[in-house]
Formats: structure tokens, sequence, C-alpha cells
């Protein structure tokens, strides 16, 4: 059986790592976005969606890969936000967590786009394929693009909703207070109203997607990470 202490020294690992992940995260879409941003704008003509692809598959496969990447980190955050939060307010914490893992399930599910609309672009591309071919397959290239649509609405409310509940227990836990609480609660309702008003692929969702992808881990994984630093001076303190 592990010691007290043993429990205590693993506690402030998870709150250590799972804050550090919640930043890193934040920062890793800031990258997708900025590599994406470099491309030139997507025409507005399906059919040339599909034609440009070979020219864009590098760059949007890293950015999609980044993101891929920061999807898995958040499943450590929110484990951390759970950790941090368990003590005082276990029920909003654990359904709070809880459904924002299984928003980043969902998430990850559709993480590598380039993956479908790369054999799409092959097959489109292929030599010998007829116009009425090739037109059916710029169908399913906007089939396939709704789907991952469907996968990233669903995720975003599992997430925004999650952050209410954690916000939930924030407002319950000193460590927080009112005023993280209330930001997180604050934030997971912007990002309900924003997805049921705009579509997730709408330049106007940006500042919903901004809020939840960006701030939110930035903001609450270095006030996690700090939680683990004033555990470590806590149990230093009294041993000097």
């Amino acid at each position: 059986m592990p010691t007290e202490e043993e429990l205590t020294i693993k506690g402030k690992g998870i709150l250590r790592w799972g804050g550090l992940a919640g930043i890193v995260a934040g920062i890793s879409f800031i990258l997708t976005i900025v590599i994406l941003l470099a491309l030139p704008a997507a025409p507005p003509n399906p059919a040339a969606l599909v034609t440009r692809w070979p020219d864009v598959r590098l760059a949007v496969t890293l950015g999609d890969a980044i993101y891929l990447m920061a999807d898995m980190l958040w499943i450590a955050f929110f484990l951390a936000l759970y950790r941090a939060l368990r003590g005082t307010s276990i029920a909003p914490a654990l359904f709070g967590s809880a459904l924002g893992v299984v928003g980043v399930v969902v998430q990850l599910a559709g993480g590598l786009p380039p993956v479908v609309f790369g054999r799409i672009s092959d097959l489109y591309h292929a030599p010998g394929v007829s116009p009425v071919d090739q037109a059916t397959l710029v169908f399913l290239w906007q089939a396939a693009q709704a789907s991952f649509n469907e996968t990233d609405t669903v995720g975003f409310v599992l997430w925004n909703v999650g952050f209410i509940l954690l916000g939930v227990a924030m407002l319950e836990a000193r460590a927080f207070g009112k005023v993280f609480g209330g930001v997180s609660v604050l934030l997971g309702t912007a990002g309900v109203v924003g997805i049921s008003l705009l579509a997730v692929d709408s330049v106007s969702f940006a500042p919903f997607g901004i809020l939840a992808f960006i701030i939110f881990p930035i903001l609450f994984g270095w006030k996690v990470y700090t939680l683990s630093r004033a555990a470590q001076e806590s149990q230093v303190g009294p041993s000097r």
C-alpha cells in the first residue's frame, strides 16, 4: 500500500504535468492556426478544393498533426483538473472532466482529415479517371467534410458543457475561487451559445474557438501548474 506521502507526491505530479499539458495544448493550437493561415484562401468551388489538394497536402497534414497532439494533451489536462477539484466538488468535477474527455475522443475520431482527403485526391488525379468519376469524388469530398464538421461540433459542445461543470466545481474550491470558477462558466456558456448560433466552419465562429482552444487551456493550465508548485513549497516549508 502506498503511503500518504507517496500519494501526495503522485498528486502533485498529476497537477504539474496536466497543467503543462494544458499550456502546451493551447500553444499547439496557435501553431496550427499560423500554419493554416499561411495557406492561400480556400476556393469557394468544391472541385477547386480537390484540385489544389496536392499543393497544400503537406502544410495541412502538419497543422492537423499538431492539432491531434493537442487533443491528446487535453486528456491529461482534464484529468489534472479533476484531480485538483475532486476534494471539494467531486460530482461536477467528475462529470465535467468526463464530458471533456469524451469530447476529446470525438475530436480524435476526426483528427486527421488528410487521410480521407488525400485518398479522394489521389483518385481524382489518377490517370484515366473520367469527368463523371471526378464529379462523384467532389461530392464524396463534401460529404467527408460534413462528417468532420459533425465530429467537431459534437466535441465542441461536450467540451464546453464540461467547462461549465468544472467552473461550478471551482466555485467551491478555495484554490480556484469565484473568479476562476466564473470565468470557466462564462467561457463554457459562450462556447455553447456560439456553436448554437454559428457553424463550426464559419469564420464568425473563430472567436469562440479561440476562447475554448487557446484561452481556456493556457489560463487554467497555468493555474493547475501553480497549484503543484504551491503544494511542493508547502511540503518543503515545514521540513526546514
